[in-house]
């Protein structure tokens, strides 16, 4: 069973995390646990909380809004169903100022073209989030060349 949601620890309880793109409003209710969209995913974006129901964690490993959305064809109990791309949103994006390096003197930029919904731009040279355009899907984080990561996503 794959446990990327806490980089230590026991699984989280379901709580608030994201579901995998395309969840149904009564998710809980049609998830039977499979695993199938959890494998399915070629970039290892989902886990399982505690009670097995697949979830995301943007701040640890990003979902690349697949063309395809094979987490969602594999999905055949009908909890996750096809999902225009800009539709799917998982938290904000927000530039901790302390940790960018924009912020502190040297160029950077990364985040910028790892953005696929174009929320992320450079004012300047420092990174400014759409918040109405951006999905929290945390490319840019991953993106990000700082160690302790200057992006974090509020989910």
């Amino acid at each position: 069973m794959l446990d990327l949601l806490l980089d230590r620890g026991p699984r989280p309880a379901s709580g608030d995390w994201p579901r995998p793109p395309g969840a149904v409003e009564d998710f809980l209710q049609r998830c039977t646990r499979c695993e199938d969209c959890v494998m399915a995913c070629p970039h290892g974006s989902i886990g399982l909380l505690r009670d097995g129901t697949p979830a995301l964690n943007p701040n640890r490993v990003a979902c690349h809004l697949c063309e395809d959305l094979p987490c969602v064809t594999s999905c055949v109990d009908g909890a996750l169903e096809v999902v225009e791309r800009d539709l799917i949103f998982f938290g904000l994006a927000r530039i901790q100022t302390d940790k960018c390096f924009v912020f502190k003197g040297p160029e950077c930029g990364a985040c910028k073209p790892a953005c696929p919904v174009g929320a992320l731009t450079l004012d300047l040279t420092r990174p400014v989030i759409d918040l109405e355009t951006c999905n929290g899907c945390g490319l840019c984080r991953e993106a990000c060349p700082v160690w302790d990561k200057a992006i974090v996503v509020d989910l």
